[in-house]
């Protein structure tokens, strides 16, 4: 595997990227992992980076900025195995701009397309913040399906075996809302479409390697219902996993959807030695191939099981790190290996939070890993201010 380096364009006149603890995008010369990327710019009139126009205008500009970088990486769209729409509260009423815009870009080719429906991004008149994959060739397309609605068939593998699936919702092939007002049905029927997927491409759920879930602060008192589908559906080695809080999900009576990513390498678990893990249905972390996918980190200790430095964005962003860190340790690994970080920063802890750059900079190192933040409604734990969603490439099989 050919080291890991950043991408920088000769030219990119949305604003100097230099001087940031995040890269545009990492490379290893066959697949490319890309920050989150909005419509943000620098307007020299104001000095201040801002952000204009509507949704299809924003979805543009985004995708001009991520065709940029991928050119810089000797890459196109049509190399892009998975694509990340973050959209806003206020963006979904609009987001049909957004598919219209994503089908002009990519014409036929065909990635799997993941929606998260965030509270807000940093950019407080950002819709929109998009991050890709792409892998050079685009992968192997293994299911190709019509993605413009919200259920999704696209399945696509990428780099190192991996297996990407589109944002799994409990909606049926009418359009209906599955167990309706039953977050556990929902949550099973979602991992039950998830292995459906996988066994028509000749895996199934026991080769997942990472879950996210994103509910709302309504399910927070009744999320230990995933407790049992997970342990009757995932494993022998379950995945690494997140749970995250947003206030508005992608349609009246969706109470979760859950993004999925397998792998056709078998998954082996990675745990700094956190007894913790023992009765729980995720890993702190799962290597398949040379692909460290990880949970999500808070301010959790993993003895005790107490969140530390309530109130305190820097503090308990610094212990997530250094909690990660420990994590990559474990799998001979350290933070040159971090190729992402998607940071959820709870609306509490946005006061503070450009002093997170700080921390990134003291315990990460450059090139600096490709990373996406939004702001969510909580966490699983309200003492939270910030989960980190890391993933990391080490050198070998």
């Amino acid at each position: 595997m050919t080291a890991v380096r950043d991408i920088r364009p000769e030219s990119f006149p949305w604003f100097r990227y230099d001087g940031y603890t995040f890269s545009l995008g990492l490379t290893d010369d066959t697949t490319a992992w890309l920050s989150g990327h909005s419509a943000s710019e620098y307007d020299p009139q104001s000095q201040r980076i801002v952000v204009r126009g509507g949704m299809g205008e924003q979805t543009e500009t985004a995708y001009a900025k991520i065709g940029a970088i991928l050119a810089a990486a000797g890459l196109d769209y049509g190399d892009v195995v998975r694509v990340v729409e973050n959209v806003t509260r206020a963006g979904l009423d609009h987001y049909q701009e957004a598919v219209e815009v994503r089908q002009r870009i990519f014409g036929e080719h065909r990635p799997t397309v993941v929606t998260v429906a965030v509270d807000r991004l940093l950019r407080p008149a950002a819709f929109i913040e998009i991050e890709v994959t792409a892998t050079r060739g685009g992968g192997t397309p293994l299911i190709v399906g019509d993605d413009g609605g919200l259920r999704r068939d696209t399945v696509r593998e990428g780099g190192d075996g991996t297996v990407y699936l589109p944002t799994m919702l409990p909606i049926d092939d009418n359009g209906e809302i599955v167990a309706e007002g039953d977050f556990g049905g929902q949550y099973r029927y979602c991992l039950e479409r998830a292995g459906s997927l996988l066994e028509q491409v000749g895996l199934d759920l026991s080769h997942v390697v990472k879950t996210v879930d994103f509910s709302t602060p309504a399910t927070r008192d009744v999320y230990r219902r995933t407790g049992r589908p997970r342990q009757e559906l995932l494993g022998p080695v379950y995945p690494g996993a997140a749970g995250i809080l947003m206030d508005r999900l992608h349609a009246p009576g969706v109470l979760v959807a859950i993004d999925v990513i397998a792998s056709r390498h078998r998954p082996v678990a990675v745990n700094p030695g956190w007894s913790r893990y023992d009765t729980l249905t995720y890993n702190p972390a799962v290597r398949a191939g040379r692909t460290l996918f990880m949970s999500g980190f808070a301010a959790l200790d993993p003895e005790t099981q107490q969140a530390v430095y309530p109130g305190d964005v820097i503090a308990q962003t610094e212990y997530t790190y250094e909690s990660i860190l420990k994590v990559l340790a474990a799998a001979g690994a350290g933070p040159e290996h971090l190729v992402k970080t998607i940071e959820y920063v709870c609306p509490e802890g946005l006061a503070d939070y450009r002093g997170v750059a700080a921390v990134r900079e003291r315990l990460l190192r450059a090139p600096w890993p490709a990373s996406t933040g939004a702001i969510c409604a909580g966490l699983l734990r309200p003492e939270f201010l910030i989960e980190v969603d890391p993933m990391a490439v080490l050198t070998s099989d």
